[in-house]
């Protein structure tokens, strides 16, 4: 969010790639709202004009504020993964899992569970509420040079 040209270097990106601006999600940590400047402001508002997607990344850790929910529009909330890797033992991640989903329903966001690892804690989360889930259940990370064969050949866009 520094650099000045970032609006411009998105817009021509989605006009390169003919890319529809609500298809780019764009991920941004609380750690952004802790060092905001009028510029970051402005910035993300042409961001939103654009119809460019926002998603909180790790939420539920560090600093967290709902506030930070009325700055951006967010599209999604991402679960930290510290609540999903404990979320099918029914303790307390389990109730702060079910309350972020709630919340974000509340809000018209979805949410996706971040790392899981076991088909337990991805169906704990699905149970819970949360839309989408990402994690070494689900593959792990790789070159973009494979990834991109992966999408070439259809594996890519049925996620959980």
């Amino acid at each position: 969010m520094d650099d000045p040209r970032l609006v411009e270097v998105v817009a021509a990106a989605l006009a390169r790639h003919a890319l529809a601006p609500h298809r780019l999600e764009l991920e941004i940590t609380e750690r952004m709202f802790l060092e905001e400047t009028p510029e970051t402001v402005s910035r993300l508002a042409a961001l939103n004009a654009l119809g460019i997607r926002f998603v909180l990344d790790d939420f539920g850790t560090g600093y967290s504020s709902l506030g930070y929910l009325k700055k951006a529009v967010f599209s999604r909330i991402k679960i930290d993964r510290s609540f999903v890797s404990k979320a099918s033992d029914g303790g307390e991640a389990t109730a702060i899992i079910d309350a972020i989903v709630k919340l974000a329903s509340r809000l018209d966001m979805t949410t996706t569970a971040e790392g899981a690892e076991t088909r337990a804690e991805f169906e704990t989360c699905r149970d819970l509420g949360c839309a989408r889930a990402q994690g070494y259940l689900f593959g792990r990370p790789m070159p973009a040079a494979a990834a991109q064969q992966l999408a070439v050949r259809g594996h890519i866009g049925n996620s959980a």
